[in-house]
């Protein structure tokens, strides 16, 4: 199933994080600064509530896992206390303290609700990011998981998680391709709630990011990944037509760079004149059907991109010159999703990263026309004029992430410096 890579079978199987002292330990996300100051305040309960609404990860071996969480079996361990009584322990831990995705061992994300509920009856004590700076342990009994499945009932809203802009602290690499090809899915980071600029991707844990591919992407295994990988690096995914359309446009506006924007009817025809010509022996009713499509396609894009300016995605006079970004965008959450599932090695999503950080690069000139082609490919692929859900929650997206400070957008250069 999985490729193992040169630098994929390490020796960091649970999390070790040193504090340099005194107090001043960079937490690497918000989550850990909160929760490294209320241990350092013993303030345990507070502790809980913030699990409560973030849930947490468990280990698990890859070959015992289960994508139903009430069928796992939590990891133990015996463990001597102070006074002498030894003791069995499980250990959890947030999101930004995890290693780097193993091979052999995956991290499965769990909420303080299901927790209380597979804890094996043996164990003691909850041991919560273990031997990092903002470690807490919990005495295990029937009372303290009833506050568990309690504080779950309160907090615990998965939609809370949603569409913000997330930055790791620590652990990002530094300003080159890589880093830009994370950028490059800023998009759908905004919308999962996922910190973008993260190579050691646990994403929704294991389980959870096979289901996605495979549910979302049919995505059954190495093999499928590799190609919807390739194909989407390749901007294959989506219709050649779109594309096509775009570039008649262009040719047109090249021929005719003194009179101003293109004329709808002239695009229409110059598409449709384009056709009959490249299209080996057209005839029937389907080549004719699909010329009245590509003619009605010059109409739909006219009318997202009169929208566009009117919210803000398009400048006065500015357009979209191709859609490649749709399929740019999604290779570089695609990337990280195939590291999450196994599927991908290391290097191969720093290949792939840094291949979608070339071609975004190499077709667009800012983040802002880059979100407008990512915006539009994705409402020719779900939203069909309707302005929904499918528009106006990818328009959220752009906003927060040329408003945000921590964006992306705001902190990573769209050129990169050549050496």
């Amino acid at each position: 199933m999985y490729a193992v890579g040169e630098q994929d079978d390490h020796e960091d199987i649970f999390p070790v994080v040193e504090n340099a002292g005194g107090g001043h330990w960079q937490a690497p996300a918000d989550l850990e600064r909160r929760l490294y100051k209320l241990a350092e305040a013993d303030e345990s309960y507070t502790y809980l509530r913030a699990l409560a609404q973030h849930g947490v990860y468990h280990p698990m071996p890859i070959e015992q896992t289960t994508r139903v969480p009430g069928e796992r079996r939590l990891w133990t361990s015996e463990v001597t206390g102070s006074d002498g009584v030894v003791r069995t322990m499980t250990q959890v831990y947030t999101d930004g303290v995890l290693p780097p995705p193993h091979p052999y061992v995956v991290y499965e994300f769990i909420t303080l609700g299901t927790l209380a509920d597979i804890m094996p009856p043996e164990v003691d004590v909850l041991a919560v990011n273990a031997a990092t700076p903002c470690q807490v342990m919990f005495q295990v009994d029937d009372e303290e998981r009833e506050v568990w499945s309690d504080l779950h009932e309160e907090l615990f809203d998965p939609e809370g998680l949603l569409n913000r802009v997330v930055a790791r602290f620590t652990g990002a690499p530094g300003s080159g391709p890589l880093l830009h090809g994370l950028a490059c899915g800023a998009h759908l980071c905004y919308y999962n709630g996922d910190p973008w600029n993260t190579l050691d991707w646990h994403g929704a844990g294991y389980s959870s990011e096979v289901e996605r591919l495979e549910d979302f992407w049919d995505v059954g295994g190495r093999e499928d990944w590799l190609e919807i990988q390739q194909r989407l690096l390749e901007c294959e995914v989506s219709p050649w037509y779109w594309d096509f359309v775009l570039g008649a446009r262009l040719a047109l506006r090249k021929e005719h760079a003194d009179r101003g924007p293109v004329d709808a009817g002239l695009w229409r025809d110059c598409v449709e004149a384009t056709l009959r010509r490249v299209v080996e022996a057209p005839e029937g009713q389907e080549f004719e059907s699909f010329i009245a499509d590509m003619r009605e396609l010059v109409g739909k894009i006219l009318r997202y991109e009169a929208r566009f300016r009117a919210d803000g995605l398009l400048g006065p006079d500015e357009s979209v010159r191709t859609i490649a970004a749709w399929d740019l965008g999604r290779g570089s959450k695609m990337a990280r999703w195939g590291r999450g599932a196994r599927y991908a090695t290391r290097a191969e999503m720093y290949d792939a990263l840094q291949r979608v950080s070339a071609g975004v690069r190499s077709t667009y000139t800012s983040w802002a026309e880059f979100s407008a082609a990512y915006v539009m490919g994705r409402c020719l692929h779900f939203d069909d004029e309707h302005f929904g859900d499918w528009y106006t929650s990818v328009l959220e997206a752009h906003h927060a992430l040329t408003r945000s400070p921590r964006s992306p957008w705001n902190t990573v250069p769209f050129q990169l410096p050549t050496s």
